[in-house]
């Protein structure tokens, strides 16, 4: 099963896809392509994109029986341990690559001094 979900793609792309895959909602397509043609219709998706974003997930032979790949996304996928999660850039983290504005503050924590001084 391939699902490839288009957000502010040009029209041309939609029906490029429709020729493989059933468009069961606006920019939502679904369809059961073999490996090869999956992979150049995502090839085909990053090139004509333009401004637009796309996802697609796919089943696969892993822990979680699927996997997807993004295309100019804000939320990225990471691997966690061979376990394949979203992150969500939090609005306050700085860009990646950069060191973080607030240096987190140095010595013991309060919980830390209260377990070890007593709450006297």
């Amino acid at each position: 099963m391939t699902v490839i979900v288009l957000t502010n793609c040009p029209a041309g792309l939609r029906g490029f896809l429709t020729r493989w895959l059933l468009e069961i909602s606006a920019g939502v397509f679904v369809g059961n392509p073999s490996a090869r043609i999956r992979d150049v219709l995502w090839d085909e998706v990053q090139q004509y994109a333009g401004q637009g974003r796309a996802l697609l997930a796919h089943t696969t032979n892993n822990e979680q029986g699927f996997t997807f790949r993004t295309y100019d996304h804000a939320w990225l996928p990471t691997d966690h341990e061979g376990i394949t999660l979203i992150r969500r850039p939090s609005p306050n983290a700085p860009a990646p690559g950069t060191t973080p504005r607030n240096e987190p503050p140095s010595g013991w924590s309060r919980a830390s001094k209260r377990r070890r001084f007593g709450r006297g």
